[in-house]
């Protein structure tokens, strides 16, 4: 049967084969009030509701654990229909929240400073089971202030393009969640085929994992780096087309000993010449068997020292939810304790 989370306005229009205001009302009922019945669609027909719902039904994942860290970030496990489990994440700020979402099971990229790379790749997550990272904590927690989504949780999302991209289009749209393209980001390890459509097909914001300003470096903790190299990365990310007031964010992963020396710091404001970047400083998180260690906090100040002394932008980032491992890279649906439900 098919999901209704899965479609977009056009395809519901298909299935109802109707008037076009109809499948705007459904993609409403659907997407911005997120109900999870065709019966509660007060404003259809009976006769159409009951019509839809041979066809059709409205499935989320099943929330198996709810985990509430010292600093109140929330991490939930999901459980698909087939038994795999994903983890995403909601991140305080001042005034609002962040929805931190996976795009797949595991993932096959097996970037060496990764939790989730540990895991190797299971399957790529239909459009349904991202959309629904979204909609449950904002149906669950309408008090919230929810504001951003980040593809940043397990799995890289350019390798699950057309269920990314229908993702971004669907809660972005103003008819469903109307979430800004401005407040939608997608993080990528560099997935040069994706880079090259992705503005064109979502105007979301964009994130890089490069972790390292040498191929060499890169290399020993990115795999993927040997299928797409640094220079030709970059290469694309000089072209990439965003409007003037928009930055790529360079995220930055620094490992005690690997990269975080002040030759790094040098080599990065060099590499990064020419692209309109923003660095985002990230200490290691550790996680259970990690081989690596967070850098001191002296050389972490210098190297942030350093790259604020050029015309780079730079931020650190905070890390939330350590204690319940859900800092930037920590996420292991595989691992989670099933035996606590907590939700």
């Amino acid at each position: 049967m098919i999901n209704l989370l899965d479609l977009n306005q056009n395809e519901i229009h298909n299935l109802l084969d109707d008037k076009p205001y109809r499948s705007s009302q459904v993609f409403q009922w659907i997407y911005k009030k997120a109900i999870t019945d065709i019966n509660q669609m007060t404003n259809i027909a009976k006769n159409m509701r009951t019509k839809l719902a041979e066809k059709a039904t409205i499935v989320y994942p099943e929330l198996i654990e709810r985990q509430v860290s010292e600093d109140t970030t929330e991490k939930y496990a999901y459980r698909l229909n087939d038994g795999n489990v994903i983890e995403s994440v909601l991140i305080p700020d001042k005034d609002h929240w962040t929805i931190c979402v996976s795009s797949q099971v595991g993932c096959s990229l097996g970037c060496k400073f990764c939790y989730t790379g540990r895991m190797g790749f299971v399957r790529n997550l239909m459009p349904s089971e991202i959309i629904a990272q979204v909609l449950y904590p904002m149906r669950a927690f309408p008090q919230k202030n929810i504001r951003n989504v980040v593809f940043m949780g397990m799995g890289e999302p350019l390798l699950n393009y057309d269920s990314v991209v229908r993702a971004v289009q669907i809660i972005t749209d103003v008819k469903g969640p109307g979430i800004s393209t401005r407040r939608v980001t997608v993080s990528s390890c560099g997935i040069i085929p994706g880079l090259k459509t992705l503005w064109r097909d979502t105007h979301a914001a964009l994130a890089i994992s490069l972790n390292a300003p040498t191929d060499q470096q890169r290399s020993a903790i990115m795999p993927i780096n040997t299928k797409y190299p640094l220079n030709d990365l970059l290469g694309v990310l000089r072209e990439y087309p965003l409007p003037r007031r928009r930055r790529i964010t360079m995220e930055y992963v620094l490992l005690k000993g690997v990269n975080d020396s002040l030759e790094d710091a040098r080599n990065l404001v060099r590499v990064l010449s020419g692209i309109k970047a923003k660095i985002n400083l990230i200490p290691f998180n550790q996680w259970p068997g990690a081989p690596f260690q967070t850098p001191d906090k002296a050389s972490v100040e210098a190297f942030e020292a350093y790259l604020k002394s050029s015309p780079l932008t730079v931020m650190m980032r905070r890390e939330k939810g350590q204690d319940i491992l859900a800092a930037c890279g920590q996420l292991a649906g595989g691992r989670v304790n099933e035996q606590s439900r907590t939700c």
